[in-house]
C-alpha cells in the first residue's frame, strides 16, 4: 500500500482556504478530508466530503464533524456571505484525490482530468491499473491500435478524478456493506448534514438514503 497521503485536486483559491480550516479538524477525530467544494446551489454552498481510514464515513461521522468545524468555520468565517454547510461521505462515484485511492479501486473505471496535457490529452477514463506514491495508471478502451492502452500519470498534475457509476462499482459497493454494517454507501446517495450557516436560524438536518 502506497504511503503518500497528500490530496491531489484542483481548488479555488476559497476552498483551498477553507480546506486548510477543514483538515485539522478533521484529523482531530480520526477523519481524512477528501474534498471542499463551494458552489452557488442555493444561493451559496460548501460542501465538505470527508472519511474515515476504512473510506467508510456514517451520518454519525457527519454529526461528529459537524459538532467541532461548525464553531471553526464561524470564527474563521471564510465566507463573506450566507452558506449552506453540507457535510457529507464521498459516495460510490468517489472523487479520487490520493493514491491510495486509486490503489483501492483498481480495476474500476474512473474519469480523470490533469492540469497540463500528457501526450496531447488532458482528460483520460478507463480502468484504473494501479498506483504508486508518485503515479497511477488508468487504461484506455479507446486506445489505437498498436499502441499501448495503458498511461502512466502524475499525481502531481491531477485536477480531477472520480469513480464511475457502473454495475460492476454497485456490485462492489453492496459487497462492502454486506461486510461492514456501518457501511451505508451501497447506491450512490451520500450521507450528508445541510446546515444553514450565516444570517440563518435554520438548522437543518437530513439523512439522504
Amino acid at each position: 500500500m502506497t504511503a503518500n497521503t497528500k490530496r491531489y485536486i484542483r481548488e479555488s483559491a476559497l476552498e483551498a482556504r477553507v480546506a486548510a480550516i477543514v483538515e485539522p479538524v478533521a484529523q482531530s477525530l480520526g477523519y481524512d478530508l477528501v474534498r471542499v467544494r463551494i458552489s452557488n446551489d442555493n444561493g451559496c454552498t460548501l460542501q465538505i466530503m470527508c472519511e474515515d481510514e476504512n473510506g467508510h464515513f456514517a451520518i454519525t461521522d457527519c454529526e461528529k464533524l459537524h459538532h467541532d468545524l461548525n464553531p471553526v468555520l464561524d470564527i474563521e468565517d471564510p465566507i463573506d456571505r450566507e452558506y449552506h454547510l453540507e457535510i457529507s461521505s464521498p459516495g460510490v462515484d468517489r472523487p479520487l484525490v490520493r493514491a491510495r485511492d486509486f490503489q483501492a479501486w483498481v480495476g474500476h473505471e474512473a474519469k480523470v482530468e490533469l492540469g497540463e496535457m500528457i501526450e496531447g490529452r488532458k482528460r483520460f477514463r478507463g480502468d484504473i491499473v494501479g498506483a504508486d506514491d508518485d503515479t497511477f495508471s488508468i487504461r484506455l478502451p479507446d486506445a489505437p491500435v498498436g499502441t499501448d492502452p495503458v498511461h502512466v500519470l502524475p499525481l502531481a498534475l491531477l485536477a480531477e478524478a472520480k469513480l464511475l457509476m457502473t454495475d460492476k462499482l454497485l456490485d462492489e459497493a453492496r459487497k462492502r456493506q454486506a461486510e461492514n454494517p456501518d457501511y451505508d454507501e451501497a447506491d450512490e446517495d451520500v450521507e450528508t448534514i445541510i446546515e444553514e450557516t450565516d444570517g440563518g436560524d435554520a438548522d437543518e438536518r437530513t439523512q439522504e438514503n
